[in-house]
């Protein structure tokens, strides 16, 4: 994973990499092996689709018509799914995805879409960065769905429904006891945004974890980092901006 770089990788990070990466050909909550790879597939191909990028450069992304550069048998309400959250997430509203929902996608299949896209785009656009070569789509594996939907959903602080840490039970209880940490003594949104699909929030935290700076290690006295915490809260604020991250 992550081969032919410039700079040398983790291997940690490497590895959990290639365990999100290979995931992504397993059966999931509501998307099989097969699918889930051609969503993949598809985030990959809107990165080259011209109607993304004409829309992405329009003033509204309605004023655009066209088809996509499809790479898969996906119907066409999933495809435009992907390529949207892959290319334009800052312009997503909850009117679209409603109209998404009603247009043939439930929530749980479209909460388990999204962790698909993120794993890709995470994963490809740290492959970029380092110079190395982007890995081959996993095989898809056989299986079937388990549509198993976890206890305590409810909408509060999302568009979807996402599990409420006092109605928590099972995995995704042990979830929130034993790997969602601060200082602060809470479970911020990123940490449920996924629940509806316990395993792609298992996965995002995991990438998460090997990606992102601890803040017990962002500064101090112990710390061998030469710029500050304020200074690493601004870099970071200065690329979220330009990168037009709405969170």
């Amino acid at each position: 994973m992550l081969a032919g770089g410039l700079h040398p990788v983790r291997v940690d990070l490497s590895e959990t990499c290639a365990l999100a990466w290979a995931r992504i050909g397993r059966a999931g909550r509501w998307w099989t092996g097969l699918e889930r790879v051609a969503i993949a597939s598809e985030a990959r191909a809107a990165t080259t689709c011209r109607l993304c990028a004409q829309r992405k450069a329009a003033v509204s992304p309605y004023a655009v018509e066209g088809a996509h550069l499809a790479s898969s048998s996906l119907a066409p309400v999933v495809v435009d799914a992907v390529h949207r959250i892959a290319t334009d997430p800052s312009r997503l509203t909850e009117r679209w995805l409603g109209e998404v929902v009603t247009g043939g996608v439930g929530e749980g299949p479209f909460v388990e879409l999204v962790g698909v896209v993120a794993t890709v785009v995470a994963i490809d656009t740290l492959a970029r960065a380092i110079g190395a070569d982007l890995s081959p789509l996993p095989d898809p594996e056989s299986g079937a769905p388990s549509r198993v939907v976890p206890a305590g959903l409810a909408v509060h602080s999302a568009w979807v429904p996402t599990v409420d840490p006092d109605q928590a039970d099972g995995e995704v209880a042990a979830y929130y006891r034993d790997r969602v940490t601060n200082p602060w003594g809470f479970i911020g949104n990123i940490h449920r945004a996924l629940t509806m699909v316990p395993g792609e929030q298992f996965s995002l935290c995991s990438l998460m974890e090997a990606m992102y700076i601890p803040v017990s290690r962002m500064g101090g006295a112990d710390s061998p980092r030469v710029i500050s915490i304020p200074q690493i809260e601004l870099l970071a604020a200065t690329v979220s901006v330009a990168n037009e991250c709405f969170y």
